[in-house]
C-alpha cells in the first residue's frame, strides 16, 4: 500500500482504491486514469509541485479537466512567481514517482494549494486513486473558478 492509503487507513477515514493498467505511452496520467475508470475529469485531481523563486516547494491540487495557473499559486502563496518542480526534486520530497503523487502521506510537508487551475489539459495520477467515501464525484458541481486559489495548510 502507498503512504497515503496507510493514512487514511490509521485514521479510519472511508476510500476505495481504484486500480487500472498502466500505459507507459500515454500522453497523459490523468487522462489515462480517468479514461480507463470512466470518470468524470472534473472530479478527480491531480497533484502537482511547483517551486517558488527562493526554491521552496508548493502543493497544488486541480481538477484532471484543468490546468496549474502559475500566477495564480504565486499571489495565492504570496512568492513572485512559481514554476513547476523538477521531475527529480518532487519525487525526493514526496516520496511518491511523478503521476502518482498524492498530497496525502508526503515525506515532508508543503503549503498546499486548491483550484489554482485554468480549464484545458489533464495529467496527474499513475495507476491508482484513492477516493473519500462521500467525497461528492459525480455531483455535477462545478470545480474552482479561473484563477482563484485556497490555501489548505495541514
Amino acid at each position: 500500500m502507498t503512504p497515503a492509503i496507510n493514512l487514511l487507513k490509521k485514521h479510519g477515514i472511508a476510500h476505495s482504491v481504484l486500480s487500472y493498467h498502466h500505459d507507459p505511452d500515454a500522453a497523459s496520467y490523468g487522462g489515462e486514469a480517468v479514461q480507463q475508470l470512466g470518470l468524470d475529469p472534473a472530479q478527480v485531481f491531480k497533484t502537482l509541485l511547483a517551486s517558488t523563486e527562493k526554491h521552496a516547494l508548493l502543493v497544488a491540487i486541480v481538477p484532471v479537466s484543468g490546468t496549474l495557473d502559475l500566477k495564480a499559486l504565486a499571489e495565492a502563496a504570496g512568492c513572485k512567481k512559481c514554476e513547476m518542480a523538477d521531475v527529480e526534486q518532487a519525487q525526493r520530497a514526496t516520496g511518491y514517482l511523478v503521476g502518482g503523487i498524492s498530497p496525502l502521506g508526503q515525506k515532508k510537508r508543503h503549503r498546499t494549494f486548491l483550484g489554482c487551475q485554468r480549464t484545458g489539459a489533464a495529467g496527474g495520477a499513475r495507476e491508482c486513486r484513492a477516493a473519500r467515501a462521500g467525497s461528492g464525484a459525480g455531483t455535477g458541481r462545478p470545480a474552482a473558478a479561473h484563477r482563484r486559489c485556497v490555501c489548505a495548510d495541514r
